[in-house]
């Protein structure tokens, strides 16, 4: 099993189990990141973690302040798939895995822009 990201028609496939999806709020201009794992039954959401609140991305009563994040363990089923659009307000997303984190961009070779990105288990 593999990720697999899917954009205009374009499928990349990284060989990662667990992964840091990372990105910029576009109104609060604040860092959000969210921890995955690829499963069987899906893309399960780990962990998730704000370093501030305001504008709709207030975090949950559970949340914990630790280190400047608020972090809280979402409690949801694996999803089948996962699609992230981009404003083009705040950056790029980003998937940080083994210490390295790479736009859509990086790992597509070219400019996604506001293109979506669907990601998902693919079983090859």
């Amino acid at each position: 099993m593999s990720l697999c990201l899917a954009s205009a028609g374009v499928v990349k496939t990284l060989s990662i189990a667990a992964f840091t999806l990372a990105w910029t709020h576009s109104v609060e201009k604040t860092a959000w990141q969210e921890d995955w794992q690829r499963t069987p039954r899906g893309l399960e959401l780990v962990r998730a973690r704000v370093k501030g609140s305001g504008a709709g991305m207030e975090p949950p009563p559970e949340a914990r302040l630790v280190e400047g994040w608020f972090q809280w363990s979402p409690q949801r089923a694996p999803l089948a798939e996962v699609v992230l659009g981009n404003s083009g307000a705040a950056g790029e997303w980003r998937i940080c895995s083994d210490g390295r984190c790479r736009t859509f961009s990086d790992i597509f070779g070219h400019d996604i822009g506001s293109a979506t990105i669907t990601m998902s288990v693919c079983n090859k």
